[in-house]
């Protein structure tokens, strides 16, 4: 009988060996599953793979100028500016890596040594997320979550995405992207703002300390922030050379040498209130306004159906350039403090019970502060706010802490204690300025500054409002003569009182003009001494003799568009215009006669380069080459013998104005200049009109009302108000020989019909004479 052999029963040892494989092939699966559900969407939506390809970011719109620099951007909440990965130094890559994913060009978005290191330790010994899983995180997952469910629900999603990413991209481009993406605080959003707001550079000028700093921000921005924590920012920016000295991107003795440093932060905010040609830029705002809301955005855009200014990452090309911007920036600001200070010497109490407005009364300075307090920004809030008039009236009585403008302190503000109704009389004792310069053969606007200070002064003098011309009007009456009549700036008429009837013209009553000295001589002067010195009695005589609707058609075709009235009062000035519109006259006249309309953008670019708007020129010949070539010569006189003298002479630098308000002053120049000075009714308006034969600049000084204005000629006219600003900011130019800026002579044209030599005329009243020079001895 054979015996039954009975099975051994599995001994505990294989039992738990059965239960192991069962777990770990169990956890796989679910691991695989977790995995498989957050790439399904079942854990939280998912990027398509249209957006893992084109990840929606906002990015600010660049605005750039001719020479390559960036001149400020627009953006909301993220100041961001993408650099490919070309642009970023070496040193910036080997410190990322170094610090952030030792690995990363090992891996495939992720560690798993760094992910078994730390889940074994715990985290102790440093976290595993590589630069591809923190791309992730910081385009598509988000902040990280508090719930620790929700944690590890994130941390799935971002080892998918991780994996998605580095499918679709190179290893560089995950760089890139990663520094483009990550936000470094203070507005500094992505590499390159922050490379220029913490060392004022592009990324690929960065040295490897500066680099350092950047990368030891990335553990958290917030904490490790250079402008607050300065030491503990250092000691992090030397843990991070440690790691680039172990990986062997530095020696030891270039981490020692380089820790040793310390930590030269150059902080450069950037605001729409700060940096570079701000006015500008807000005209710069406008302006792309306007293009946006006639240009829709193409369909294949996807997204908003118009482009938005600050989120879409357009790219605009201006025509100014940041170093002549700088330097007339600079001249404005030299100046205007300077003269500031001569205008508050003038109006203190004891000598202007009503300052900073002279001949007014009581009732009219109270009107003028009852209508800015009206427009002020304070009593359009609370009325939107439903407060009563009562209420608001009595807020502009009530001492409040503010920072006001100051030119005597540092970054020019100061702390205060003041009423809102004493804060409005205060901004209205500073003198305002504007100034542009334009290349007159392109209408290319190089330098354009609309006043001293944006942030406490944002009216553009520039482009906003009108303001009258005084004598820089007086050009386009000549123009009109010796284009119509084919005088000559040799022509010779008398300076004797003359007077245009009633019912001429379209006068009222007779028009008498009287010169700027209540003074004539009776003596024949050349069309160039009267122009050099603004003689208002030969301009008289021309608009006469051509009619004032010559006139003012000849200045609509140079650019003017305000109303005109075609009287012949015009001629000495009255009309109003600004500096732009001037500037882009001037233009025509050494432009041989054509008119450029004056041009600031050349193209719009979106974010990956596709052309969307190139500027067309618009030009119109309005004078011949003779004439225009004769209006040069003209003007030429006005800066070597006239009004604008004191470019080139030094024989008056013992005047008291000299002394206090001509900055700059000798300005020693020998080349050819044009020009014109200009100033109005009691000295309201300083204006100085300047060429050479490749620039046109023009210059506005005077007060906000035109009751505050200098007491006396010397100070108020525009050889001592807007002049100095051309002179300094045009000695700065010459000193850039790569501004390529001419000192040279102005073309002349082939068989010039209209004589200029004027040496052989006689000229009775042709004296050394400089009427404006006379009167810098006059003193307060």
């Amino acid at each position: 009988m054979a015996k039954v052999v009975k099975k051994k029963k599995p001994t505990g040892y294989f039992k738990y060996i059965k239960w192991f494989w069962i777990l770990f092939v169990s956890g796989i699966l679910l691991v695989a599953l977790i995995f498989l559900s957050a790439s399904w969407g079942l854990l939280g939506d998912m990027p398509e793979y249209e957006h893992l390809e084109n990840p929606q970011t906002n990015l600010a719109t660049e605005i750039i100028s001719s020479d390559g620099k960036t001149l400020g951007k627009f953006y909301l909440d993220d100041n961001r500016t993408p650099v490919p990965y070309d642009s970023l130094p070496q040193n910036l890559v080997d410190a990322l890596v170094a610090t952030e994913d030792a690995r990363f060009f090992d891996h495939s978005g992720i560690d798993a040594r760094g992910t078994l290191r730390a889940f074994v330790y715990l985290g102790k010994k440093g976290g595993a997320s590589t630069i591809t899983q923190q791309l992730a995180r910081q385009l598509f997952v988000g902040v990280r979550s508090k719930n620790k469910f929700e944690t590890i629900k994130q941390k799935v999603m971002e080892w998918v995405l991780a994996t998605r990413l580095e499918r679709q991209y190179t290893k560089q481009e995950i760089i890139a992207m990663y520094l483009n993406q990550y936000d470094f605080l203070n507005n500094a959003d992505g590499i390159r703002s922050a490379a220029k707001i913490y060392f004022g550079k592009e990324p690929q000028e960065l040295k490897v300390e500066e680099s350092a700093v950047l990368v030891g921000m990335l553990k958290n921005s917030s904490y490790f922030n250079p402008i607050r924590r300065e030491e503990l920012v250092a000691n992090r920016r030397n843990t991070v050379l440690g790691q680039m000295a172990k990986y062997g991107y530095i020696t030891e003795k270039e981490k020692d040498s380089l820790q040793a440093l310390k930590m030269d932060i150059n902080f450069n905010p950037e605001s729409h209130k700060e940096g570079l040609a701000t006015y500008f830029r807000m005209y710069l705002q406008r302006f792309m306004n306007d293009w946006i809301s006639k240009n829709p955005k193409p369909a294949m855009e996807g997204g908003r159906d118009k482009w938005n200014l600050f989120l879409d990452g357009l790219k605009i090309y201006t025509t100014i350039d940041s170093r002549m911007q700088a330097n007339a920036e600079d001249a404005v600001r030299k100046h205007m403090a300077n003269l500031q200070n001569e205008f508050f010497r003038q109006n203190t109490p004891d000598k202007n019970p009503t300052a900073p407005f002279l001949d007014l009364d009581k009732s009219q300075v109270n009107r003028i502060l009852e209508r800015a307090m009206k427009n002020s920004s304070r009593w359009r809030k609370m009325k939107d706010e439903g407060k009563s008039e009562e209420v608001i009236r009595a807020s502009f009585t009530k001492k409040t802490e503010m920072t006001v403008f100051d030119w005597n302190s540092d970054g020019r503000e100061r702390d205060t204690i003041m009423t809102p109704l004493d804060s409005i009389r205060y901004y209205k004792t500073f003198l305002r300025a504007g100034m542009i310069s334009m290349e007159p053969q392109t209408g290319h606007v190089k330098a354009w500054v609309g006043g001293v200070d944006y942030r406490h002064f944002q009216y553009d003098n520039v482009i906003q409002g009108s303001r009258q011309a005084g004598s820089t009007f007086k050009p386009f009456v000549y123009a009109a003569a010796i284009d119509q009549l084919r005088l000559s700036p040799c022509e010779t008429l008398p300076d004797t009182q003359y007077c245009i009837e009633a019912g001429k013209h379209g006068n009222v009553e007779p028009w008498c003009p009287d010169n700027s000295d209540g003074k004539f001589s009776g003596k024949d002067m050349t069309l160039k001494f009267a122009l050099a010195n603004s003689v208002n009695s030969v301009t008289a005589q021309l608009i006469d003799r051509v009619g004032p609707r010559s006139v003012v058609s000849i200045i609509k075709n140079l650019g003017l568009k305000g109303d005109i009235l075609e009287v012949p009062s015009i001629a000495l000035g009255t009309p109003e215009s600004n500096v732009y519109e001037m500037v882009g006259a001037y233009g025509a006249f050494a432009n041989q006669g054509v008119y450029v309309k004056p041009v600031m953008v050349t193209r719009i670019e979106d974010k990956n380069g596709t052309v969307l708007y190139e500027y067309v020129p618009e030009t119109k010949d309005v004078l011949s080459k003779d004439v225009a070539y004769a209006m040069v010569n003209l003007m030429e006189g006005v800066t070597q013998g006239g009004s604008g003298t004191r470019l080139r002479h030094t024989g008056a630098k013992n005047s008291t104005v000299y002394k206090k308000v001509i900055t700059g002053y000798p300005y020693g120049f020998t080349n050819p200049i044009a020009g014109k000075t200009g100033t109005t009714q009691n000295q309201s308006d300083g204006w100085f009109m300047g060429m050479v034969p490749n620039l046109v600049t023009g210059v506005w000084v005077g007060g906000e009302e035109r009751s505050i204005h200098f007491k006396s000629i010397a100070y108020g006219q525009g050889a001592s108000m807007a002049l100095p600003i051309w002179g300094l900011y045009m000695k700065k130019n010459y000193e850039n020989k790569d501004l390529g800026i001419s000192d040279g002579a102005f073309e002349k044209p082939k068989n010039l019909s209209i004589k200029v030599d004027c040496s052989k005329v006689s000229d009775d009243n042709q004296q050394d004479l400089d009427l404006e020079d006379d009167l810098d001895d006059l003193d307060f």
